[in-house]
């Protein structure tokens, strides 16, 4: 089987095939810098994590860019409610946004490249756009003109006669005594200068750069005029994206991106997230609660385009099912299996003709819960009986497939810290004296001290094996 896609441009599965073989230039709408990550951001950027490192996988070398948004209404709000500065308030969202990724072990991007760092590109795009009779200046303001672009809505589906004049919300009102715009459809490419905000020289006068056109500008000077994948979440389909595909197109003539691709938005117990209805939750404040794993784990269970619905009751099962996940990811350590070796490859190709079909990771996930659950049966088999139902090679065949796959999803379990208390072990002699107060509990058919002890003894690295004879081995994990 081979990798399929749902294009959000033809809305049907296609097969997937790159520009160039072998690699993939990917593109993925990345955040506005004016607070915190929340619910979505995670989403977004785990999803796109993921297919990234899933295409690295299947051999595939990956340009994959994301933006940052620096330069925003949203943002100049934010620097006068903190008395700070654009500059200082987008310094300190990216400082965020980087940790609270790195905890959801999310990996960097090729490139991060930022509205203001992209200035004369911007503008040389427009400039073309302009000479190409698709974008005029007014008053300082420059627009791209809408009906001149004959696809427009193909992304979306809209039509110009069902679309409200200033639908993007980024540009000047019709109600305006004197509009500026030649047709209430057009939406902004560069803004001129208000007064007390942060402006850039240009051929129109002091301005900064509309929103849609910066994704353009960045996209073309990164990957180049077409790219294979353009993401992001379901909600800048329109306008955004939309507008994007209008305004590199025009400029261009070229394919802006082969596949479209988007990810379902995210509700919290049934309603959508917003900071009004008091259910608005940060990324940082869901890890004070959650292992960040087992959030990884919750999102990657959904189907990326469905909606997903944030409840403490889904959480906790996904902490659950990470539990199951992290005791199969660390059996290797308590036999002492290598990382380096075969994999099952019957495994694998179950898990890739499973996530191949438009990345359905939770197909994928199926077929590690399976491994994980088989070897934990096993490692309990040895603990108690001192061997397993099947050879130790295979096992551990089976394992490192576990590791790498679940990589893949970048889950990864690391065993516990040892600790300073950890660190004084139990002598040889105080573990024969609890193996002796053990048989003595068992023989007397009181289990629960019996089984207190065994845990206490495993708690502190210590395997059991009881023979059928009646006696108990042991050996440190």
């Amino acid at each position: 089987m081979s990798l399929t896609v749902y294009n959000s441009l033809s809305r049907k599965s296609e097969a997937f095939t790159s520009l160039v073989e072998g690699e993939v230039r990917m593109y993925c709408c990345g955040i506005t810098v004016y607070d915190y990550c929340h619910l979505g951001h995670a989403r977004t950027c785990i999803v796109w994590d993921t297919v990234r490192n899933y295409l690295n996988w299947c051999g595939y070398e990956v340009n994959y860019i994301q933006n940052f948004t620096d330069i925003d209404d949203k943002i100049l709000k934010r620097a006068i409610v903190e008395d700070s500065s654009m500059e200082a308030v987008t310094e300190k969202y990216i400082a965020a946004y980087f940790e609270d990724m790195a905890r959801l072990n999310v990996s960097e991007a090729n490139a991060y490249p930022r509205a203001t760092h992209t200035l004369d590109a911007i503008k040389q795009f427009i400039v073309d756009l302009e000479a190409q009779g698709f974008a005029y200046a007014a008053e300082g303001d420059v627009y791209f003109s809408v009906r001149r672009f004959e696809e427009y809505g193909k992304l979306s589906g809209r039509k110009l006669e069902d679309l409200q004049a200033g639908a993007s919300g980024r540009v000047n009102s019709i109600e305006d005594a004197e509009p500026k715009k030649q047709d209430p459809f057009d939406f902004a490419l560069w803004k001129a200068a208000k007064p007390s905000e942060p402006s850039w020289d240009s051929p129109w006068g002091p301005g900064r750069p509309g929103w849609h056109i910066e994704c353009s500008a960045m996209v073309r000077e990164r990957l180049g005029d077409t790219i294979d994948i353009h993401a992001g979440g379901s909600d800048l389909i329109f306008p955004h994206h939309e507008n994007e595909i209008a305004q590199s197109e025009a400029c261009t003539g070229k394919t802006l991106a082969n596949y479209w691709m988007h990810n379902g938005m995210v509700k919290v117990d049934g309603e959508k997230m917003s900071k009004s209805l008091g259910n608005f939750i940060t990324i940082r404040q869901l890890l004070e609660k959650y292992e960040p794993m087992a959030v990884r784990l919750f999102v990657l269970q959904a189907q990326y385009r469905k909606p997903l619905d944030f409840t403490d009751e889904a959480l906790q099962s996904a902490t659950n099912g990470w539990q199951t996940l992290k005791d199969g990811l660390l059996v290797g350590s308590n036999f002492h299996w290598s990382a380096e070796g075969e994999v099952d490859s019957a495994i694998t190709e179950k898990f890739r003709g499973a996530v191949d079909s438009d990345f359905n990771f939770p197909a994928g996930l199926a077929v590690l819960f399976e491994i994980a659950k088989d070897l934990r049966k096993e490692k309990n088999l040895q603990v108690h009986q001192g061997q397993t139902s099947r050879d130790l090679a295979t096992l551990e065949s089976d394992w490192r497939s576990l590791v790498i796959l679940a990589d893949v999803l970048g889950l990864v379990a690391e065993p516990k810290a040892e600790t300073e208390t950890d660190g004084e072990r139990l002598s040889d002699e105080a573990i024969e004296a609890l193996i002796t107060e053990r048989a003595a509990a068992r023989k007397a058919k009181n289990y629960a001290a019996s089984d207190r002890v065994r845990d206490e003894l495993v708690a502190q690295g210590i395997v059991l094996i009881d023979q059928p004879d009646g006696a108990t081995q042991w050996r440190r994990s």
